[in-house]
């Protein structure tokens, strides 16, 4: 016992000088540790900078984001809050459940220490909710667990606190989570510490030090040895405190871990406090208090160094300084509801008004005090019974359902050795069995397979015959007769049957049939590539304005044969996302079958409507109209429906089922409306351009 006592005290002696040493060689503001902090402040810039333009790659920023934001929580709350924001939005459009509830833990945390109760405890039970619902999450559900157990017991519910810790604790024993079995037992150990039941806190603690001796982690080893040092300074076994938060504090230095630094400076400042030491508390106080200024944002432990201030100065009768901590500490405790700070701080200014004869005030914080102090005795009284009660019961369950499980482990140990017996029995009649099943299952997928592939290849056929057919009656049909014609009138030429000047009109007239072919070899080929082959619509930023103009002119000449007029009210700046060539050749064709079935002297408008997401192009006619009948058929890929026009035009009945094909595949719908004797509208909508590729283009 002797040697055990000395070890401390050394130990003590020698920390302390190894502290001051680091204290005054580093500087007075110490860079930014290169850490994971940023490793993934490198990462966000990273994948920021590709534009994320995979799902994968916002998932990853996601990720980087919402680990980023938590590093902020003891740092600068608001950035947290800020960067989880940023999260938050990219979430909500992917709908990644997974980030959702990291995000809301984040956000539970912020408003924790903000000391908003119902907004914190909203989001980590969202948070909560989400977890317990995705596969293989165990881990992030049992650190909800905790974080749940924290929150209350900042709030003050020990009951509840408890209860959400021993939850995280079984998950973590069932899945074998040592950090977090580390974590749930030193947050129960604080809870009896707390109550001054130290020696229940002892055991958690002792057992918290042999998994982490398994963890092998600086870090961890360091946070209990701190917090150990406040419990044995609550059990006023001072040499014991100061050596185990000696040894916490020359861990916290080197990994540069600040807020539990402050954490442990403060620790030791109440040490000196207790000691009536006041001089060293304040030199400690005040390294605690330089770093929740400088590098810490932890409201919570900075009115509890406020206060100690304020109870050193007022050791040291400098009563004005103590009087302004001691304010301070009050108030800030007030804004974040900390019951524990409004005591404390009450208490002091309590005593300062007392040491200033100034009765008035002097009663006031006592009261305060005393009211606060009743408050904390008999709340705590009911929550330490309703603890122990709490973990009582929680234990009596476990072991009753262990108890069950053995009986039922017993029961099914019977049935399993009667089932193995049988099983033998059976295996040996099964085998042979089970040898030509396997080669039945076998030859029955082997014939499935190839009854699929022989269905398929049927189907294939079948189309391509259909295809072929449909091409060759349209060519026989529509194009025989044309260049027969044309045949004709050049073998009349040629052989000299008519006249140079009377040629003239037949020439317009063949120029016509030819325009007529090739529009109709167009519609043709672009027909039989999508049914052959498949067509690849690669689209692009497109000006539907332009795309109109170009047909409008092309197609100038076949409208003034009928004295038609087109107009082009498209607006200019219509870009749309859409295949060119495919929406050039429906434009085209819209164009055309307005031409084909509009009188002389008619018009044709075409007109655009902006939508949010897409634009609505219009192609309206003073045409002949149609019956629904025909409305119904135009548009089928199935018939070979056409119609003549007003001047016995013929077209190949592709026409508008192309257009439909092409439409739908650029994303867009297309339909009609339609009265008889009055014309046609022709309506299809594509994408309107986003706007970051309005800014790429």
């Amino acid at each position: 016992m002797k040697t055990l006592n000395n070890i401390p005290q050394v130990f003590n002696q020698i920390m302390v000088l190894l502290t001051l040493l680091v204290i005054f060689c580093q500087p007075a503001k110490a860079a930014i540790e290169k850490g994971a902090k940023d490793s993934l402040i490198h990462r966000v810039k990273l994948l920021k900078s590709k534009r994320l333009q995979t799902d994968a790659d916002e998932i990853e920023y996601v990720n980087s984001l919402v680990a980023l934001a938590k590093t902020y929580r003891f740092v600068n709350v608001d950035s947290l809050y800020a960067l989880n924001n940023e999260a938050i939005g990219i979430i909500d459009e992917i709908r990644y459940s997974l980030g959702k509830a990291k995000a809301y833990v984040n956000f539970g945390l912020y408003y924790t220490d903000k000391g908003e109760d119902e907004k914190a405890i909203y989001y980590l039970k969202s948070a909560l909710m989400i977890a317990e619902g995705l596969e293989e999450q165990e881990y992030f559900t049992c650190s909800i667990f905790n974080d749940i157990g924290s929150h209350y017991r900042y709030a003050g519910d020990f009951a509840k606190s408890l209860d959400s810790y021993l939850r995280g604790l079984d998950i973590a024993k069932t899945n074998n989570f040592l950090d977090m079995q580390s974590v749930l037992n030193e947050n129960i150990a604080s809870l009896y510490s707390y109550q001054n039941e130290f020696e229940q806190s002892l055991l958690y603690y002792k057992q918290v030090l042999r998994i982490n001796e398994k963890l092998n982690d600086p870090f961890a080893s360091a946070q209990t040895n701190s917090n150990l040092g406040s419990l044995y300074s609550d059990m006023e076994d001072y040499e014991k405190a100061m050596y185990y938060l000696n040894k916490s504090i020359h861990t916290f230095e080197k990994l540069k871990e600040y807020d539990w630094l402050a954490y442990a400076y403060n620790v030791k400042g109440e040490i000196y406090i207790k000691q009536k030491k006041y001089q060293w508390a304040l030199y400690w106080l005040d390294q605690s208090r330089i770093l929740h200024e400088d590098k810490v944002d932890d409201e919570r432990g900075r009115v509890l160094v406020l206060n100690n201030l304020s109870e050193s100065y007022l050791g040291i009768n400098k009563d004005s300084i103590s009087k302004i901590y001691a304010q301070k500490s009050f108030d800030t405790a007030n804004q974040l509801n900390d019951l524990e700070g409004k005591i404390a701080s009450a208490k002091t200014l309590y005593s300062y008004y007392k040491k200033q004869e100034d009765s008035k005030n002097a009663l006031y914080y006592h009261e305060v005090f005393k009211s606060l102090t009743d408050t904390l005795t008999r709340e705590e009284n009911k929550k330490s019974l309703t603890m122990l009660k709490t973990q009582m019961n929680y234990e009596r369950q476990k072991e009753a359902l262990i108890a069950e499980n053995e009986k039922n482990m017993a029961r099914q140990k019977i049935f399993v050795s009667l089932g193995f017996l049988i099983v033998v029995i059976l295996i040996g009649f099964s085998i042979p069995l089970y040898v030509n099943q396997k080669k039945l299952k076998k030859l029955y997928h082997d014939l499935k397979i190839n009854t699929a592939y022989l269905e398929q290849r049927e189907q294939e056929l079948e189309k391509s015959n259909t295809t072929k057919d449909k091409l060759f009656s349209i060519i026989g049909h529509d194009l025989r007769s044309p260049i027969g014609a044309l045949q004709g009138l050049l073998e009349m030429l040629v052989n000299g049957d008519i006249a140079l000047e009377d040629s003239k009109k037949f020439i317009a007239r063949a120029k016509t049939d030819v325009d007529h072919m090739l529009f109709t070899l167009n519609n043709i080929l672009s027909w039989g590539q999508t049914q052959l082959n498949g067509t690849v619509t690669r689209p692009s930023p497109t000006n539907i304005y332009k795309l109109v103009n170009g047909n409008v002119q092309f197609l100038q000449e076949l409208a003034d044969t009928k004295n038609i007029k087109i107009i082009n009210e498209v607006a200019k700046e219509s870009t749309a996302f859409i295949d060119e060539n495919q929406i050039d050749v429906v434009i085209r064709n819209l164009i055309s079958n307005a031409i084909k079935f509009t009188p002389e002297n008619g018009l044709i408008s075409l007109e655009s409507e902006e939508n949010l997401n897409y634009w609505t192009i219009k192609v309206r006619d003073t045409g002949i109209g149609m019956n629904n009948e025909t409305k119904e058929k135009i548009f089928s890929p199935n018939l070979n429906y056409t119609t003549y026009g007003t001047n016995n035009e013929k077209g190949t009945g592709l026409g508008l089922s192309l257009c439909k094909e092409m439409i739908e595949k650029n994303n867009g719908k297309i339909w009609v409306e339609s009265t008889l004797e009055k014309g046609s509208t022709f309506f299809f909508t594509v994408p309107k351009v986003e706007e970051i590729l309005k800014k790429a283009s």
